[in-house]
């Protein structure tokens, strides 16, 4: 059985490179001020694009997901 992954192109092989561009993403909703503040932490400031996905109880990353998860809930 083979992954369709490995045959999935890099965004930044794709996307266009911006001068002076902090950070760029490819998101399939639109950010709110807060999700903008928040990938200012999470992601650097190199001039890369990522991928951010967003269900409602989890989050794709660059392929890696992040459940939407009240810490309080947390065992």
């Amino acid at each position: 059985m083979t992954s369709g992954r490995k045959n999935m192109r890099d965004i930044n092989e794709i996307m266009p490179r911006i001068p002076n561009m902090r950070w760029g993403a490819l998101l399939n909703r639109t950010p709110t001020n807060e999700k903008v503040r928040q990938m200012n932490r999470i992601f650097p400031h190199n001039g890369k694009w990522h991928t951010v996905f967003e269900e409602e109880d989890q989050v794709f990353i660059d392929g890696v997901r992040v459940w939407k998860k009240d810490p309080g809930a947390w065992t």
